[in-house]
């Protein structure tokens, strides 16, 4: 009896080949060291055409969404323009992929697809961390998670990249066991395998070297807080120091003020969202914790050269 399990990589966009090998390596490595035909691969595009990474390699493929393929494991292997590829053939072919019982997963923004077949509500999913901004706005009923993997049955969803490796040596311990993984991961040379609830990226201590829990947390009072109308009293008070202790943390560590550390994070945010999402000026305003247009407008303009709505013709 035949127990190779079939992938089907299915690439839209100008796809991130760093999390397409990720994925396919730790496959090709379980193969060699076990001696066994463990896993098998085709490929994938809408119109059965050659595909273009974003680094620019070209690939050839196997099957056009129109083909019928068999299939234990779809990969959907996207790149940062995915939204501009979500159309019905893609979602009917992830909805028949769970019709169908394959387990289905993506990397990097691929969780715009699932999202928008339906297949994340009310469950907690991975996407990197540069797209949370714009997710959160467009689907406020998915959980998401700054894990590095999210392993919901036969859903799951990786932040790309590394996490790519992460999710498929995940995958390879599941069925083969932990002893193929941890040689597949030997063999990576990748000595470092995260678990699906590992974060995405450092915490803000370490990144900076800075040993001051208290500014961490404020600083993650912030970010969490960013579309609300919070005053430093409010972060002071929910850190556990006062205003004046505050004030010297930020000094003393960033060379600025709270208050000029959140505007910048507010502004930093309102710039994504101009750029990744077809929200009014009205609406990132609102999302970005401004008062009202004309402000949010000011500042961008004062920061960023150009007002929210020329940003929005670069």
């Amino acid at each position: 009896m035949d127990t190779t399990s079939q992938v089907l990589f299915v690439f839209v966009g100008e796809f991130t080949h760093l999390a397409f090998s990720n994925a396919l390596e730790p496959l090709r490595i379980a193969n060699r060291m076990s001696g066994e035909r463990l896993y098998s691969w085709s490929f994938m595009s809408a119109d059965g055409a050659p595909v273009t990474a974003s680094n620019e390699v070209r690939m050839m493929v196997d099957h056009s969404f129109a083909d019928v393929v068999k299939y234990d494991y779809l990969f959907l292997v996207p790149g940062n323009d995915l939204r501009d590829h979500i159309d019905k053939p893609l979602l009917s072919l992830l909805r028949r992929a769970r019709y169908q019982g394959a387990t289905i997963a993506t990397f990097c923004s691929g969780a715009f697809a699932f999202a928008e077949a339906g297949l994340l509500d009310d469950q907690e999913a991975a996407l990197h961390w540069e797209f949370h901004a714009p997710f959160k706005e467009e689907f406020p009923q998915v959980h998401l998670s700054n894990a590095v993997f999210i392993k919901n049955g036969p859903v799951m969803t990786a932040a790309g990249g590394q996490a790519a490796a992460d999710l498929v040596l995940s995958l390879i311990q599941d069925t083969h066991g932990r002893a193929l993984a941890e040689t597949v991961s030997d063999q990576m040379l990748y000595n470092t395998v995260r678990q699906g609830g590992a974060p995405q990226r450092v915490s803000f201590q370490a990144r900076y070297g800075i040993r001051s829990e208290k500014l961490s947390q404020a600083i993650r009072i912030m970010e969490r807080d960013l579309d609300q109308i919070i005053t430093m009293t409010d972060v002071a008070e929910e850190s556990g120091v006062s205003n004046r202790q505050l004030e010297r943390l930020f000094k003393r560590y960033l060379d600025v003020t709270p208050k000029k550390y959140l505007m910048s994070l507010r502004l930093a945010k309102g710039r994504q969202l101009l750029q990744e999402t077809e929200m009014s000026v009205t609406e990132v305003t609102l999302a970005c914790g401004f008062e009202n247009p004309s402000h949010f407008s000011r500042l961008y303009r004062q920061t960023f050269g150009v007002t929210p709505r020329e940003q929005r013709a670069i």
